[in-house]
């Protein structure tokens, strides 16, 4: 109708913009709180105010507490927030395409240092926390568990593993060895520099996964 003031276009790509921005300013929030006063004191709330959202936001981006700070888990574990799977990222992705299998692990064992590098802290934090965070630390080591499966499925496939091995046998002693436990437990409570678990861990899995012929 004559003199009626023209709607302005949807703009779908501004607001995923804003939804990006406020998703990152929430995650800076939440890690900043958690490791300056805990978890359990580490409201949703309290997220909202310090990242200049609202809480209903916080509720409808991560549906509640468990799901933001898997959401920050998830973001440390990766190094960033893209909607990559860890499989396709382009570490993973050098790795599977080495064909040295020695050089494979010590690529492999760089890779599993700079998740450590990057999610110990977080992980020392949710430990203490008790039942609250068991879920998130149970999904994370699910998810890891599934990674370390497909790993040492792709070294079965291409040939390397030491023969007459089993392979659900080598992929447990690989979760148990990469893991953030016994990360820590060297590097904090042993004084290992994190190069040195690197060296260790890729000459230890180099020495259970492969053939002495290589």
């Amino acid at each position: 109708m004559a003199g009626e003031t023209p709607r302005r276009p949807y703009n779908s790509e501004r607001r995923r913009e804003a939804a990006r921005r406020n998703r990152a300013a929430v995650l800076a929030a939440c890690r900043e709180l958690l490791f300056r006063d805990g978890f359990h004191a580490t409201t949703i709330r309290a997220v909202a105010e310090r990242a200049g959202v609202s809480a209903e936001t916080v509720y409808k981006s991560f549906g509640g507490k468990p799901g933001m700070v898997k959401a920050l888990w998830d973001i440390t574990l990766a190094g960033d927030d893209e909607p990559v799977p860890m499989a396709d990222r382009p570490q993973t992705r050098e790795i599977l395409r080495t064909a040295d299998p020695v050089a494979k692990l010590r690529l492999y064992a760089a890779y599993v240092r700079g998740i450590h590098e990057r999610v110990a802290p977080l992980f020392a934090l949710l430990t203490q926390a008790g039942p609250d965070v068991g879920e998130i630390l149970e999904t994370g080591e699910r998810e890891r568990l599934t990674g370390v499966t497909s790993f040492v499925t792709h070294l079965g496939e291409s040939g390397a593993l030491r023969p007459g091995t089993d392979p659900a046998h080598l992929t447990d002693a690989v979760w148990a060895l990469a893991g953030p436990q016994l990360f820590t437990q060297l590097t904090e409570g042993r004084g290992w520099s994190a190069a040195t678990y690197e060296e260790w861990l890729a000459d230890t899995l180099t020495a259970m996964l492969l053939s002495g012929e290589r």
